[in-house]
């Protein structure tokens, strides 16, 4: 190829990006953000697959598979890697899950829009899909913690943690490497989950805490996370309230053991917002 049709294959491909691209919403940006160079990728739960097309166009990836459950969705990012032209590199599949992936046909595993305990489900019965894929990129809605504690399980070592905003909701996003042996992810593991991680100053957090809050996230907390923990705070008060007006046996249990998790939750944040004082 001479220079002249280089020269000309970029210009086409920046104009292919510039025009037929999809814009990502600011939490779609952020998933895309964590994706590595080269990647062969899995969106599961794709909808429209702006995620996988957005990443082909801008040459982040070798190659995708686009998956959905749904057969409208599907349907819809078919039209949408067409009209793209990245039909060599996307492919787009109907069906539930890690069951659209053949074992090793990806390294990177990007789940989003659902709640943890379906994703865990969905992780839990991928069997051989899952062979060959070293980094799971996930965004549960609810229920992180059942995802840090299955990703522990299996091996995957959280490597970043994130918190965004849109639209008024606050959304986790979590990438994991798989650890070369089991010996590994435990190391790595006593040290990430360490309940002392706050430093000497402040209690341990309690092991349930590391796992709902982040260990990651509680290392460098920022203003979404001091948002999505003081709505926490403010919903866990409306509850308490609720359940004050049981005079039920069970129900004053279960208040009580509320109010020691919320205790729990608010000892931590305190900790957290005297560190931030502190000039050290």
């Amino acid at each position: 190829m001479t220079m002249k049709e280089n020269i000309d294959k970029v210009a086409i491909t920046a104009s292919k990006v510039t025009i037929e691209s999809p814009k990502l919403s600011k939490r779609l940006a952020a998933l895309a953000e964590f994706v590595k160079p080269g990647a062969r990728f899995a969106d599961i739960g794709t909808d429209h697959a702006l995620l996988p097309v957005h990443l082909a166009l801008s040459g982040t990836i070798a190659y995708a598979v686009a998956g959905d459950v749904n057969a409208g969705p599907a349907e819809a990012a078919r039209r949408q890697v067409r009209a793209a032209g990245v039909g060599d590199i996307v492919s787009v599949r109907h069906g539930d899950g890690l069951s659209v992936l053949a074992p090793n046909e990806v390294d990177t595993v990007c789940i989003a829009g659902m709640g943890g305990s379906l994703m865990v489900r969905l992780l839990e019965e991928a069997g051989e899909a899952l062979s060959g894929v070293t980094t799971l990129i996930l965004s549960p809605h609810v229920a992180e913690d059942q995802v840090r504690r299955w990703l522990k399980a299996h091996r995957y070592v959280l490597e970043l943690e994130r918190l965004v905003e849109e639209d008024g909701e606050i959304y986790t996003l979590l990438r994991a490497e798989r650890a070369a042996s089991a010996a590994e992810s435990e190391a790595r593991h006593r040290v990430l989950y360490d309940a002392a991680l706050l430093g000497a100053e402040c209690k341990a957090v309690p092991t349930d805490l590391l796992y709902e809050m982040g260990p990651l996230l509680l290392r460098s907390p920022d203003g979404a996370f001091r948002a999505k923990w003081q709505g926490e705070l403010s919903k866990r008060s409306r509850i308490a309230q609720g359940m004050k007006q049981s005079d039920a046996a069970e129900t004053r249990a279960k208040l009580e053991a509320w109010t020691r998790a919320t205790d729990e939750i608010e000892e931590v944040l305190a900790c957290l917002q005297g560190e931030r004082r502190s000039p050290n």
